[in-house]
């Protein structure tokens, strides 16, 4: 028990304080927006900051804990949560967690010296960077196909697939309004739950999953998936924490900031267009991709694999923070400014409504 609570922790001083909450704050926001978790941002994040990649996705995992419980919250207060569709997926979750974590231990213990760590960071890595390319790459290809298609709507082919081939039994869930085979539903849930225990990022599982396989909205899916979030997250926060991996102290400094992030994130869902969420996500998976790309020369050094000077190692990661906070900005810049504009449309087509009653009822009092 004494490891639950003071295992993995790394010197804290004021400036890396800072960075965290800034972290926790941008991860926060892009949380309540895209229903991600946030962790594609956070997890990277850490690491840059010198935090192992093991105790980062430790951490991350048991932050998302109750940063999910707000998200849904709001969302739930939206109609954006199918609670039926997620305690379904939560039952393979679990066991995709259990995996993740277990093998992490495996790994995060490989090494003598500079080496010890450096391969779980490069498995992090790996997996971060396969996954999310790839989900970034479909949805912006979505996206510019239903452009071109004078459609905003995201593709139905893999579920109009999927109702051919009719994989009994079928549930149907009232707030989504889909029909889903069990089968796929346990194995989107055993995806989710790895990835969420291995690279701190369930959602860009779970979310594209629900939308592109199950056919659910973006708003929906986004709501589902902080529910689902809050289950897994307190499990991943038992695994982790009995191997002394959770650092409480980075956990409370995370939810400084994204406590406040995610409730701008979950009202940018109301008035954003769809479309627009997903090419904001899209645009900043593959900025954090290519971040996380940039540090991989060094973890294959720290390893042994490659003769390279031990002083080009800052250059690596000060390449990887920049872009890394730069891509989060970004997105933070670009979610602001879609829901000031959203409100500024709408306060126009108000004072452009009370403008044509009031001529109206001018109209009707003249003699």
């Amino acid at each position: 028990m004494p490891e639950f609570l003071l295992g993995g922790f790394i010197e804290l001083d004021w400036l890396t304080m800072a960075q965290v909450v800034m972290l926790g704050a941008i991860g926060g926001t892009l949380s309540g927006f895209i229903g991600s978790g946030g962790a594609f941002f956070m997890t990277p994040g850490m690491m840059n900051i010198g935090v192992p990649g093991n105790i980062a996705v430790a951490t991350n995992i048991t932050h998302k804990f109750g940063k999910a419980m707000i998200g849904a919250a709001r969302h739930g207060e939206m109609g954006h949560v199918d609670k039926k569709l997620a305690i379904l997926m939560l039952i393979t979750a679990g066991a995709g967690i259990s995996l993740a974590a277990w093998l992490m231990k495996i790994i995060g213990v490989a090494g003598h010296g500079e080496a010890t760590g450096a391969g779980a960071n490069l498995y992090i890595s790996v997996v971060f960077i396969v996954v999310l390319s790839f989900v970034s790459i479909s949805m912006l290809r979505d996206i510019v196909r239903s452009r071109k298609e004078e459609d905003s709507k995201p593709s139905t082919k893999i579920v109009q697939f999927l109702n051919r081939l009719r994989l009994h039994p079928l549930i149907h869930f009232p707030v989504a309004d889909v029909s889903v085979s069990v089968w796929i539903i346990l194995i989107c849930g055993l995806a989710t739950g790895y990835l969420a225990g291995t690279i701190g990022v369930g959602g860009f599982i779970g979310v594209p999953a629900m939308i592109y396989v199950f056919g659910l909205s973006a708003q929906v899916a986004a709501g589902t998936e902080l529910f689902l979030a809050q289950f897994m997250g307190a499990w991943g926060a038992l695994n982790y924490g009995f191997q002394g991996l959770v650092d409480l102290r980075l956990v409370a400094l995370l939810y400084l900031g994204s406590l406040v992030g995610i409730h701008l994130g979950a009202y940018g869902t109301k008035v954003v267009r769809e479309v627009i969420i997903r090419l904001v996500t899209a645009g900043i998976i593959l900025l954090c991709v290519l971040s996380r790309a940039i540090n991989i020369p060094v973890y294959v050094r720290q390893l042994g694999w490659m003769d390279v000077d031990p002083a080009t190692d800052q250059y690596f990661n000060t390449a990887s923070k920049g872009l890394l906070y730069a891509s989060g900005l970004c997105g933070i810049l670009g979610i602001l400014f879609f829901v000031f504009k959203a409100n500024w449309q709408r306060r126009k087509v108000h004072a452009s409504l009370v403008s044509t009653r009031g001529e109206s009822r001018a109209q009707l009092m003249e003699p």
